[in-house]
């Protein structure tokens, strides 16, 4: 009983370690984000701080109207950029965390088959088919989240393609 008990202090640990990359990876992965999103703002300060000052000296209402256009169409293209870049860096998280998470079920429900078969072979009058239902309800669980996973995936690739094609067809009108 007490190599159970070690076991499932071990499974525990495990999975604490595994929460802490990932609560690692989200924190790194939300500075990068905030980063990009800093230095877009100071640029767009900036780029409009010297945009009106070209304004204020234009002097006919044509060269105002391609200030305002070039500053608009400037705009657009670095929201484009940024928005490309945190999906980017959406995707990689979403790849990472998918590849930990897998790592960790896994891994996970093996030591946990080992362990609750060592604990169930204890038990007095134990049924053969309960260890049979619950390796087959890890299976499934499994199969789930790999439905999940390439279905999570087509729709974040589908995403940045819009994305991308909006912000090709955007520019070039």
């Amino acid at each position: 009983m007490t190599g159970n008990i070690e076991h499932f202090s071990e499974l525990h640990r495990k999975n604490m370690e595994a929460a802490m990359r990932m609560a690692q990876l989200s924190i790194e992965n939300s500075q990068r984000i905030m980063a990009l999103q800093s230095e877009l703002a100071k640029e767009m300060f900036q780029s409009g701080v010297e945009n009106a000052k070209a304004q204020t000296g234009a002097t006919d209402p044509q060269a105002m109207i391609q200030l305002r256009t070039q500053y608009a169409q400037e705009t657009t293209k670095r929201m484009v950029a940024a928005a490309q870049q945190i999906a980017e860096i959406g995707n990689s998280a979403r790849a990472e965390f998918t590849r930990l998470v897998t790592e960790q079920l896994a891994s996970g429900s093996q030591d946990l088959t080992e362990s609750l078969q060592g604990f169930m072979k204890n038990l007095p009058g134990q049924t053969p088919n309960m260890m049979e239902s619950f390796q087959q309800a890890i299976s499934t669980a499994n199969a789930a989240f790999e439905q999940i996973t390439k279905a999570s995936t087509a729709a974040m690739g589908t995403a940045a393609e819009t994305v991308k094609k909006a912000a090709s067809g955007g520019l070039h009108k």
